[in-house]
């Protein structure tokens, strides 16, 4: 794929296609099928995404009992528009709690890119187009926006909790949404990259620290957390604002916080709030059943 977000614009302008044609058209060639083919395997992922969010019950725990219910208590509040942050961010955190707990509670699993943040790209894609009635071909399109962003920070730096903490996993996944829906919302390609570049600033430094090393806490509401950061990137980008720092000065910036991070805060369970002493009970507490 490409090795820089510049690259990858540069190829756009030089094809005179769209992010999403250059993106569908090279890793069509790299695995080897047709680009028609290709759409029909994305858009599958898309479909997961949807129906991780559709199948989602609010009775249903996690094995360890810490995870589960809260995207119910969101949609109550939000129906009864007690939501400062209105219908449409309310929509987005609900959703990012629904697939995130779905995945805790071993149900449909959507790594986007990860496990860890598998809610962040649903919960705002499946929010765009339900607000907006987008037919499912341009949230295709919007999916390679998205992985094509999430290819160049795999290539550039990674997307690895216990190599780059959790900056790896909801920073990136937050960038490949706010670029997605840049791309909804009609931003050119360089909006795109800045938004994507905001979107991933703004998570620079975050550990990956979960509890009794579960992806569940802080792991699921941190989902909601990146998934608003990046509605606002993408509406900052929109706007004609842009990140002062180069996008892919961004990505090489989240690497190299990645590499001074200590071992106790890249997915070990043994820092940040795992080490807490309310963190070290809920560990001790499964250890003993």
């Amino acid at each position: 794929m490409f090795s820089s977000l510049e690259e990858l614009k540069e190829s756009c302008a030089e094809r005179g296609l769209p992010i999403w044609k250059v993106v569908q058209e090279e890793d069509a060639k790299e695995q080897g099928i047709t680009p028609g083919e290709h759409f029909a395997k994305m858009a599958g992922f898309y479909s997961a995404m949807k129906l991780s969010d559709e199948n989602y019950d609010s009775g249903l725990k996690s094995r360890s009992g810490l995870v589960g219910g809260e995207a119910g208590k969101i949609a109550g509040r939000r129906a009864a528009g007690g939501l400062l942050c209105g219908d449409f961010c309310g929509m987005v955190m609900e959703k990012a709690l629904r697939v995130s707990e779905s995945n805790a509670c071993m149900k449909r699993i959507v790594a986007a890119p990860t496990a860890g943040s598998c809610g962040v790209l649903p919960a705002v894609l499946v929010s765009y187009q339900q607000t907006k009635n987008v037919p499912d071909e341009k949230m295709v399109e919007a999916l390679y926006v998205a992985a094509g962003i999430g290819g160049v920070i795999a290539s550039r730096a990674t997307l690895s909790g216990a190599e780059g903490g959790c900056q790896a996993e909801i920073g990136s996944a937050s960038a490949m949404a706010a670029g997605a829906l840049c791309y909804l919302m009609g931003g050119e390609d360089t909006m795109i990259t800045h938004a994507a570049a905001m979107a991933l600033k703004s998570l620079l430094g975050l550990a990956c620290d979960p509890v009794a090393g579960l992806v569940e806490v802080p792991c699921v509401k941190r989902n909601v957390i990146g998934a608003v950061n990046a509605v606002t990137a993408s509406d900052m980008a929109c706007a004609g604002i842009v990140s002062r720092i180069p996008p892919d000065e961004v990505i090489d910036a989240m690497k190299s916080i990645g590499r001074q991070m200590s071992p106790a805060i890249k997915e070990t369970g043994t820092g940040g709030l795992a080490a807490t002493p309310t963190g070290r009970g809920m560990a001790a507490a499964m250890e003993a059943v």
